[in-house]
C-alpha cells in the first residue's frame, strides 16, 4: 500500500473520531429546547460546583497518594516496599463505581464499621456520635482519590527511575537533605509526569456516571443521562454535553500548559546503582501504612466484601443470567480490543509514514476519544447515526425496501462508540513502541523493494508483538467496566456485567450485584499486573 493509502486512512479514521464532537457542537447552533433555560437556572449551577469541586479535590489526593507513595518505593527502602511497587497499582483494576457500591455497604449506618462503634461504646442511634457520610461530595472525592491516583503513581515512579541519580547525589553533596533533595530536585525533574497523570485521572473523573450518581453527587454526566433519557429531552443533553466538553478543553490546555515550559536535560549517566535511603523504626512504620493503605481502601477490602457476599449469599449471586451477561461483555470486550488494535496500528504506522501537518492534526484529533466522557460520546454517536439512519431507510424505501436500515439501538454503535473512546489508548502504546523502532529498519527494507504495507508485515508487526499484546489487553479491561456510553448506547434486552452491577446496586442489591462485580475486578487485574512488571523490567535493565 503506497504512502498516500496510509494518509488517506489516517484521515478517515480521525473524521470517524471527530464526527461526534463535531454534531455535538454544531448543535448548539441548530437545536432549541426550552428545558434548556430551565435547567440554566435550577441545576446547571449545582453541576458545575461539584463538578469543578471535584476536579480540585481529586486533583490534589492523586497527586499527593500517587506522587508520595511513587517517591517511598522508589527512593525507600521498608518493610514490604518491593511488594508495594507492584501492588500500589492493582486499584487502578477497582471499577471507582465498584468502590463506591462496597465502601457505602461497609461504612453505612447498618454496616460493619457503625454497627461495631455502637456496640462498643453503648450508642443507641446515629444522634449519639458523628460519623462522616460516605454518599456526599467529600466521600466521592476520596473514592475517586482512592482508584484513580495509581495514574499518577505510575507516570511519577517512571519519571523518579528515569531521574539521573547524579543530580540527586549533587543535591545531597550540596547540604540537602533526603526531604529538601525530594522537594528541590525530584519533585521539579517529575512535573510533567505528575501532571499528565494528573490530567488522565481528572478526565475519569468527569467520565464517571455510577459512582456519582449512586453517592448522589449531581454532575454533567448525571445531568446529560436524566436529561436524554429521563426528561426525553435531546437538544438540552447535547447542550449539556458541550458545556462539559469546554471542561475537558480545559484540562487539556493546563496539562499542556505545564509541559510547555518543562524542558530538563539529563548531562550526566543514569546507568549507576540507584542510590535508596533505609528507612528503620518509626519512620519505616509510617512509610509501610501510607502505601498500604491505598492498596487496602482501593482494592482489597472491596474485593474482601465482594467474596463475602458471594459466599453468604451464593444463590442469588450466581442467578440472574450471570454467564449471559459474562458473555456478552467478553464478546464486546474482545471485539473492541481487536478493532481497537488494528485501527490504532493504522493511524501510527500512517503518523510514521508521513509527518506533514495534515496529519499531525489528524491523529490529535483520533487522540482526543478517551478525553472526552462516554455519556458524551453517546450523545455525539446517537446524533450521528440517527441522521445517517434516516438516510439509509429513505434509501432503502425508494428501492422498494419493506425494512428500514438502523444502526442506532445495536451492537455497531454500541462498539463505534468503544472504538471512539478508546482507540487512544491503542494509538499512544502503539506510538510508543513504533518509536523505539529505528527509521534505518525502514530504509533498508524500502531499499530492497518492500513496499509500506510489507515493511509493517515483515519488519514492524515481529517487533511490535508485545506493545500489541498489551494495548489489546488494556482496552479489552476497558471495555468490561465502561458504563456511561453503554447504558446509553446498548440495543434492547442486552446487558454487560458493568450495566447489570450498576442496575442493582441502584436498587440496594448487592448480594445480587457482588459475583458480576468480581467478575470485573478479576478481568482487570492481570492487564494491571503486567504493566507493573513492564515498568520494573525496563528500570531493571536501565539501571
Amino acid at each position: 500500500m503506497a504512502r498516500r493509502s496510509w494518509a488517506a486512512l489516517t484521515l478517515g479514521l480521525a473524521l470517524l473520531v471527530a464526527a461526534p464532537i463535531l454534531v455535538i457542537l454544531a448543535s448548539l447552533f441548530t437545536q432549541k429546547s426550552e428545558i434548556w433555560a430551565h435547567l440554566a437556572s435550577t441545576v446547571l449551577p449545582e453541576y458545575v460546583r461539584h463538578s469543578l469541586a471535584l476536579l480540585f479535590g481529586v486533583g490534589f489526593g492523586v497527586a499527593v497518594i500517587g506522587t508520595a507513595t511513587a517517591w517511598l518505593v522508589t527512593a525507600c527502602r521498608f518493610p514490604g516496599s518491593r511488594w508495594l511497587q507492584w501492588g500500589l497499582l492493582l486499584p487502578l483494576a477497582t471499577p471507582t463505581y465498584l468502590l463506591a457500591y462496597t465502601l457505602s455497604e461497609f461504612l453505612d449506618y447498618y454496616g460493619p464499621v457503625q454497627g461495631l462503634l455502637r456496640q462498643t461504646f453503648g450508642w443507641s442511634n446515629s444522634q449519639d456520635y458523628w460519623f462522616p457520610e460516605i454518599r456526599s461530595l467529600p466521600g466521592a472525592i476520596a473514592l475517586f482519590s482512592l482508584t484513580l491516583y495509581p495514574y499518577v503513581y505510575l507516570l511519577a515512579r517512571s519519571s523518579f527511575l528515569e531521574q539521573s541519580h547524579c543530580t540527586i547525589e549533587a543535591a545531597r553533596s550540596l547540604g540537602c537533605s533526603p526531604w529538601k533533595s525530594f522537594w528541590r530536585v525530584a519533585l521539579p525533574l517529575a512535573r510533567p509526569a505528575i501532571a499528565a497523570g494528573m490530567a488522565l485521572a481528572l478526565m475519569e473523573t468527569l467520565n464517571d456516571f455510577g459512582a456519582v450518581q449512586y453517592l448522589g453527587v449531581n454532575t454533567f454526566t448525571t445531568g446529560i443521562y436524566r436529561t436524554w433519557l429521563g426528561l426525553g429531552d435531546r437538544p438540552a443533553a447535547t447542550q449539556l454535553s458541550a458545556v462539559l466538553l469546554l471542561f475537558i478543553a480545559v484540562l487539556l490546555l493546563l496539562e499542556w500548559a505545564s509541559r510547555r515550559q518543562a524542558r530538563f536535560y539529563e548531562s550526566g549517566s543514569r546507568y549507576a546503582e540507584a542510590p535508596v535511603y533505609q528507612l528503620r523504626g518509626w519512620r519505616a512504620l509510617i512509610a509501610a501504612i501510607a502505601c498500604l493503605l491505598p492498596v487496602l481502601l482501593g482494592l482489597v477490602l472491596p474485593v474482601g466484601i465482594l467474596l463475602e457476599l458471594v459466599l453468604n449469599y451464593s444463590e442469588e449471586a450466581s442467578n440472574n443470567n450471570f454467564w449471559d451477561l459474562t458473555r456478552n461483555s467478553l464478546m464486546l470486550a474482545g471485539i473492541t480490543a481487536v478493532l481497537a488494535t488494528l485501527l490504532g496500528l493504522i493511524v501510527s504506522y500512517g503518523q510514521r509514514l508521513q509527518k506533514s501537518w495534515p496529519i499531525q492534526l489528524a491523529v490529535r484529533t483520533a487522540s482526543l476519544g478517551y478525553a472526552i466522557p462516554g455519556s458524551v460520546l453517546a450523545v455525539g454517536i446517537l446524533l450521528a447515526l440517527g441522521g445517517l439512519d434516516q438516510g439509509l431507510t429513505g434509501l432503502s424505501d425508494r428501492f422498494g425496501g419493506t425494512e428500514p436500515i438502523l444502526l442506532t439501538g445495536t451492537l455497531v454503535g454500541l462498539v463505534f462508540a468503544y472504538l471512539v473512546r478508546f482507540l487512544a489508548i491503542a494509538f499512544s502504546g502503539i506510538e510508543s513502541s513504533l518509536t523505539k523502532i529505528r527509521p534505518s529498519f525502514d530504509e533498508a527494507a524500502r531499499s530492497l523493494g518492500e513496499s509500506s504495507s510489507g515493511v509493517l508485515r515483515r519488519i514492524h508487526l515481529p517487533l511490535l508483538s508485545g506493545g500489541l499484546l498489551s494495548v489489546s489487553m488494556l482496552v479489552f479491561v476497558d471495555v468490561m467496566k465502561e458504563l456511561p456510553a453503554t447504558l446509553v448506547m446498548r440495543p434492547f434486552n442486552f446487558d454487560t456485567l458493568a450495566v447489570r452491577v450498576y442496575q442493582y446496586a441502584s436498587d440496594e442489591r448487592l448480594a445480587e450485584a457482588a459475583l458480576p462485580a468480581l467478575m470485573i475486578l478479576v478481568a482487570g487485574l492481570l492487564p494491571v499486573i503486567l504493566i507493573s512488571r513492564q515498568v520494573t523490567q525496563s528500570a531493571t535493565k536501565r539501571a
